[in-house]
């Protein structure tokens, strides 16, 4: 385990200035879909709970499609809670490794115009290494974040399309009902 932590903080140091804002990044995101994730599950923490106990609540006081429409409009805005979030980090990721590629990359042309290949500060290698591993780690946080952030929108809409069916069978059936209770 040691030699892991040390391995860590040797690439945090070795990759420069934007390996906080990755880091950082990169726990913004993992919170961020981890809360989405426990937004768009059926159970107690869901929205889809919240949404079936407050849909029959409406059905029971007769409120209209309306009424209904507004209660879905209001749970899906609760259901994009952290995408914009997501899809922030899962943009900014690879353009912060980007610019610490470039950054390297700028450190290595230095070595090479102050003839310094051996220098203290790492020269060639240490440019070069700074630049492998801020595009590495950019790629590693917006990977994930990426799939991710698609397989929750997935499931955001197959929710979306489930709330939106019992509203529709609800309203159907009440109407149906209605309908036949005329003709008798």
């Amino acid at each position: 385990m040691n030699d892991l932590g040390t391995k860590i903080i040797e690439l945090y140091h070795a990759g420069g200035f934007v390996m906080p804002p990755l880091l950082l990044g990169a726990a913004l995101l993992w919170y961020s879909m981890c809360k989405r994730l426990l937004l768009l599950t059926r159970g107690d923490l869901g929205v889809y709970k919240d949404f079936h106990e407050r849909f029959d609540k409406l059905k029971n006081e007769k409120g209209s499609r309306a009424d209904a429409a507004l209660l879905l409009s209001e749970e899906e805005d609760e259901l994009n809670s952290y995408k914009t979030l997501i899809k922030t980090v899962v943009i900014l990721a690879p353009l912060l490794g980007l610019l610490g590629t470039v950054s390297g990359m700028i450190e290595t042309f230095d070595s090479l115009a102050e003839m310094s290949l051996f220098s203290q500060s790492g020269g060639i290698a240490g440019g070069i290494s700074q630049a492998l591993i801020t595009t590495q780690m950019g790629l590693a946080v917006a990977i994930p974040g990426l799939i991710m952030g698609r397989l929750l929108e997935r499931k955001q809409l197959n929710l979306l399309v489930d709330m939106e069916s019992m509203i529709e069978n609800a309203f159907n059936d009440s109407e149906n009902h209605l309908q036949g209770g005329h003709h008798a």
